[in-house]
């Protein structure tokens, strides 16, 4: 069984019927449920590694063998995660510390070399990197090599908003993090940056998405196995397959007959079958509200359910997809 967090939960959503399609027909706005943000947050945090720095795809390394000049030198770790030496060939480093790699070098090299000492350091930090978008006056790639926290992506990135209409527009409300395809987290910027909960300032892991919305901006949430995970901002009339168009479509590990339409704001989904979706032409033609969420799970897990308490951008919750796969 697999767990994975898309973003604190209390209750389970109740099903739509299949020929029930009316609650995803009538736009309107609902009240918001307490919840535990505190527990939210750990929830998020689980898995952010506060040990040594792991080698990834894009950093630059110099390795050095003792003794060996013709060994010796710097190589930028491969998409595959590889780096290529003399004799020995081809040597997976990434995801491993330095040490570990220059450990791994060394045994391998003993098979042509007597008692070789390698080590690997670091010149480069190219894949330990998250991404900032959205209101900032500097968005984009933010590298680190130590551990990275929120305000010091914030502070990197530029906290002052750029364009807008009034104050309203301007001001810094709130932040998502998005986690890979499965999680995401509403932040509360005002409390973070005025001081008032540092709890909020958690810390960043390498791939992490960093977006900050205009103030009145209205969001739906498409995650799991489709190509452009994330939040997009809820246009008129905006259907589901629209949705899932600006989300570039389903991954080749998408499950296609089982789409999750979730309405957090009322706890229902429906579960919808793509293929019979298109086949019927738009018969059903399920109309978006904010607060929405499409979930796409992978095509091998065999079962998938759904358990959160609210998720909007005021109530920063946490949405649970369980699975058990083939």
């Amino acid at each position: 069984m697999a767990v994975a967090a898309i973003s604190c939960s209390s209750a389970r959503l109740s099903d739509v019927p299949s020929d029930d399609y009316r609650a995803f027909q009538a736009a309107q706005r609902h009240e918001a449920a307490p919840f535990d943000a505190q527990r939210a947050l750990q929830q998020f945090e689980t898995g952010v590694s506060a040990g040594p720095y792991t080698i990834g795809p894009g950093d630059e390394v110099n390795v050095t063998v003792w003794g060996h000049e013709d060994l010796s030198g710097k190589h930028t770790i491969g998409p595959d995660g590889r780096i290529s030496l003399p004799v020995v060939g081809s040597q997976q480093l990434a995801y491993l510390t330095p040490d570990q790699a220059g450990a791994q070098l060394s045994r391998a090299l003993a098979t042509d070399y007597l008692d070789p000492v390698a080590t690997v350091e670091v010149q480069s930090y190219a894949s330990n990197s998250v991404l900032v978008l959205g209101r900032v006056s500097k968005p984009g790639t933010i590298h680190f090599s130590g551990p990275l926290h929120l305000l010091d992506a914030l502070a990197e990135a530029g906290t002052l908003p750029v364009g807008g209409v009034g104050a309203d527009k301007a001001a810094l409300n709130r932040c998502a993090i998005f986690r890979g395809r499965h999680e995401i987290v509403w932040i509360n910027l005002k409390a973070l940056l005025k001081g008032r909960d540092l709890s909020l300032n958690i810390r960043m892991r390498r791939g992490d998405i960093i977006y900050i919305p205009d103030a009145d901006d209205q969001l739906i949430y498409v995650m799991g196995e489709v190509n452009k995970p994330g939040a997009y901002r809820l246009t008129p009339d905006m259907s589901f397959m629209d949705a899932v168009a600006q989300a570039g479509g389903l991954t080749v590990n998408g499950a296609r007959n089982r789409v999750v339409l979730a309405r957090p704001s009322i706890g229902v989904q429906k579960t919808i079958d793509i293929n019979e979706y298109l086949r019927a032409r738009g018969e059903h033609n399920y109309m978006l509200e904010e607060g929405d969420v499409i979930y796409v799970p992978q095509s091998r897990m065999a079962k998938v359910g759904y358990f959160l308490s609210q998720f909007t951008p005021v109530t920063q919750t946490m949405l649970f997809a369980v699975g058990m796969f083939k």
